[in-house]
């Protein structure tokens, strides 16, 4: 997303119209209106010495790889970035961090699932930019009600390096009807590899043993999703 110019004679943000600031423009037009840019400034709220905040946002934004490096960044590595500090990156952190618990919250009533975009809505906002793989399960109820979610696995995936029964052990634990996969592909596409596709026929036949459903395994990606069981892959 394009950042508005200002002119370079008006560095300091108070010295703007006020129809040009952040803050205000937010108030009129909604969050929606603004740049990254303008966002992250009125997370950081201000600037350094001959850098205002859109400036020092913007800078940020350029050197850390958007917003998608944002996320990812570790607090010690933005409280180390010129113009940053403890307290602007405190408060950046504390941003992903809310934005990270709106995208799983759970309703009062455990969240149904009853779609691959009912299960991507639960994973991608963070397993989408993940630096290393991760595989994740769905434990569902027999109304397909999520029980929670339940990491088991990091590193690349391979069908011989996977043991099926780390997979499986929290569902049988928490007497799980069914269960959906979820891996991530860190660069970001998430078109299936004949390793997933393995991985998969063996999950869902280990399932059927168990008499645990495997419905889906989805490979997240950056921003999206493919289910393998709308592909066929790896369902018999």
């Amino acid at each position: 997303m394009g950042d508005r110019r200002t002119p370079a004679t008006r560095d300091r943000i108070k010295d703007w119209n006020r129809d040009e600031r952040p803050r205000e423009r937010l108030a009129r037009q909604g969050a929606a209106s603004l740049s990254d840019a303008e966002l992250v400034a009125i997370l950081l709220r201000t600037g350094v010495e001959g850098r205002n905040a859109v400036q020092l946002a913007r800078d940020l934004l350029h050197e850390i790889g958007e917003l998608d490096g944002l996320h990812r960044a570790s607090y010690e590595d933005l409280r180390q970035r010129s113009g940053v500090g403890p307290a602007k990156a405190a408060q950046l952190k504390a941003a992903i961090e809310i934005g990270r618990r709106l995208a799983v919250a759970e309703s009062p009533a455990r969240p149904v699932v009853q779609s691959p975009e009912d299960a991507a809505g639960l994973l991608l906002y963070e397993m989408g930019v993940l630096e290393r793989e991760h595989l994740r399960v769905l434990l569902l109820d027999t109304r397909n009600r999520l029980i929670r979610a339940a990491e088991v696995y990091q590193g690349s995936l391979n069908a011989s390096a996977i043991r099926v029964a780390e997979v499986f052990r929290d569902a049988v634990q928490a007497n799980a009807a069914a269960v959906i996969i979820a891996h991530n592909h860190p660069s970001g596409d998430p078109s299936p590899s004949p390793e997933d596709v393995a991985v998969t026929r063996a999950l869902v036949e280990a399932g059927r043993l168990l008499d645990i459903e495997v419905l889906d395994h989805l490979v997240i990606g950056k921003n999206r999703f493919t289910s393998m069981k709308a592909k066929g892959l790896g369902f018999g």
